[in-house]
């Protein structure tokens, strides 16, 4: 009777839910950890094998497979990418040969202010001891590489080994929370600092292959999206009782100002199905502009609560979902993002004279 009734109640809140799915999103920015001490609250997965937890984690588990199947068939999205309004070829690649910049400034500026506050990636990670300056050093010697371009490669493969030296530092489970750094990591071995960088014109050793370039977008998403993943459970499904705090402390459950009212529990729960379904969808790569507009709200909604270290601490997230709102699928495009990596006016050395873009699908600038 008791398993009935669970269902009966589930049924109910699924469309109250689905209805506000932006408002109850708003807490998905809102990183509880970054803003709240966490030494109280471990994970109780016992919380999440229960009747609404479940029923929620199978309900996006099922429609992230139902999304895919389409998404797969369909062979692209709803929103249109900027091959739809009017752009050329050429003027695509060139936005592509911009992409490692824009990152680069995105990555360096937060991990610039991680290393000088003595934290690892995110505010709550706090280094322990000595290593407050030497992770701290280790972090600003990278940021400032990736930012400017100079020696992105071997700095890429520092950030990797910060990444898995937090590990044995913070633990595993902070570390997984920060996946999209190791994502970042592997984006910028694999496709060096693009055009604009230190390392082009002066350090032409350092260029990595086209074979590996093609491999830099998806590590890049793939970072964020288990990034989300990760963290809709650690600070959600499975910390319900950190999140609790968290909501006392900062009340953003407006539910009831909405006419709508849910409680606490069910609001977090509500905010875990989002962030995991978002972060599925952006792993998984499905429907990647239209997931990305969804998510573009709740990841700006609490700027004005938490201010400058939100602002900062999501830098990377923004930057990632940009990137991803402008890519298209196809071996095309693919092209496009070689082209715009390793052509144009500041060429890697020897493929100057390279075939354009515009040349190669028969576009011209007008």
């Amino acid at each position: 009777m008791r398993s009935g009734m669970n269902e009966k109640i589930s049924l109910r809140i699924l469309p109250l839910c689905l209805t506000i799915v932006f408002a109850a999103s708003s807490q998905v920015s809102a990183h509880e950890k970054w803003f709240h001490e966490t030494e109280n609250y471990g994970l109780r997965w016992d919380l999440f094998f229960r009747p609404l937890p479940l029923f929620l984690f199978g309900g996006v588990i099922l429609i992230t497979v139902i999304a895919g199947i389409w998404f797969r068939r369909r062979g692209r999205g709803f929103v249109p990418g900027p091959e739809s309004f009017g752009t050329t070829d050429s003027r695509r690649s060139a936005l592509y040969g911009l992409i490692p910049a824009i990152l680069g400034i995105h990555v360096g500026v937060p991990l610039l202010v991680s290393g000088v506050q003595g934290e690892l990636f995110t505010p709550n990670n706090k280094l322990p001891g000595v290593w407050i300056y030497a992770l701290g050093l280790a972090q600003t010697g990278i940021a400032l590489a990736i930012f400017y371009g100079a020696l992105t490669r071997i700095a890429a493969v520092a950030l990797a080994a910060l990444w898995f030296a937090g590990i044995f530092l913070l633990g595993l489970e902070p570390m997984l929370e920060s996946s999209m750094y190791l994502g970042f990591a592997a984006f910028f071995f694999l496709a060096g600092r693009g055009p604009i960088s230190i390392d082009r014109l002066t350090l032409p050793p350092l260029e990595s292959s086209a074979r590996l370039m093609s491999k830099a977008i998806p590590a890049v998403r793939a970072g964020l999206g288990f990034s989300l993943v990760f963290v809709a459970f650690t600070e959600k499904f499975a910390n319900i009782p950190l999140a609790l705090a968290f909501l006392e402390r900062y009340p953003l459950n407006f539910t009831a100002a909405l006419g709508m009212p849910m409680s606490n529990e069910t609001f977090i729960l509500c905010a875990g199905a989002v962030e995991l379904l978002v972060g599925l969808w952006i792993l998984f790569g499905i429907f990647p502009r239209e997931i990305i507009l969804i998510a573009w709200i709740p990841t700006n909604l609490t700027l004005t609560v938490f201010n400058w270290t939100e602002l900062i601490g999501h830098l990377p997230i923004y930057g990632t979902m940009a990137v991803l709102l402008v890519w298209s699928q196809g071996r095309e495009n693919l092209e496009l993002w070689l082209c715009g990596l390793r052509e144009g006016p500041l060429a890697i050395l020897g493929q100057e004279t390279q075939t354009q873009p515009s040349q190669v699908h028969g576009s011209k600038d007008s």
